[in-house]
């Protein structure tokens, strides 16, 4: 697993909006794609042809910005995409889709590929090598958290943007790795999102293996959050970072 960016949509040298990457044997896996996106890929080696899944958690601009530039990349860039991308998110995630293709037209409609547009309900569903659930999230009403279990009985939960829920405590039940977004300090709680406190608590009750922490607005900079995670969570929390690699 790769963190793309470990920010939010406030601008800071340190921190990029979200995405992250997820590898297993028979696919490539981008769970939202914040500004910039795209070019943090190829610093990687990763391009827009070896994406096999987009994952969306909500459709608010910090996570689904590079999904324009993305589908225009498929399209128009010099080695134009062949391979099917499958593209989903929750409730309303095709009327959103289509309020994209009313801007932007024949920019973003595939040629040479098939696009698949897919809205998540609660039931799993497989793809290739990987078993995905989802639950909603206490952010937007389309907002979903997902787990994500590979075939060598190794799993992730991404939270994405969340205040606390039970639904993400049942999602993230014993996981190997729980991502969870954590915006503000415990000083400086926001409707809707999570404090380092609160994703202690999430760990904790949903007895995950390791905690990594994500989606920091640049005021966590000055704080210390793993600290104050840690007076909850006694297990390994994490800081993400942008370009973070880490094994599952």
């Amino acid at each position: 697993m790769i963190i793309i960016g470990s920010g939010t949509g406030a601008p800071s040298l340190r921190r990029g909006s979200p995405g992250l990457i997820l590898l297993s044997e028979n696919a490539t896996t981008l769970i939202d794609s914040g500004s910039g996106t795209l070019r943090k890929m190829l610093e990687l080696g990763i391009t827009y042809l070896d994406l096999d899944l987009l994952l969306y958690t909500h459709t608010h601009p910090d996570h689904v910005s590079d999904l324009v530039p993305i589908l225009f990349a498929c399209k128009y860039a010099e080695q134009p995409r062949q391979k099917e991308l499958l593209c989903a998110g929750g409730t309303g995630f095709e009327d959103f889709i289509e309020r994209l293709r009313k801007v932007y037209g024949l920019w973003i409609e595939p040629q040479s590929f098939r696009l698949a547009i897919k809205e998540i309900l609660q039931s799993p569903f497989l793809f290739r090598d990987l078993k995905i659930s989802a639950k909603p999230m206490a952010h937007l009403p389309e907002s979903l958290g997902y787990r994500i279990e590979f075939k060598d009985g190794k799993s992730v939960a991404v939270s994405g943007d969340t205040d606390y829920c039970t639904n993400l405590v049942k999602l993230a039940f014993e996981v190997d790795l729980l991502i969870l977004e954590c915006s503000f300090p415990n000083e400086k709680k926001t409707e809707g999102h999570l404090t380092p406190s609160l994703a202690g608590r999430i760990a904790k009750e949903s007895k995950c293996k390791r905690l990594l922490l994500t989606h920091l607005y640049p005021v966590c900079d000055r704080y210390d959050i793993i600290q104050q995670c840690s007076q909850v969570f006694k297990g390994e929390v994490l800081l993400a970072e942008d370009l973070m690699r880490i094994k599952v």
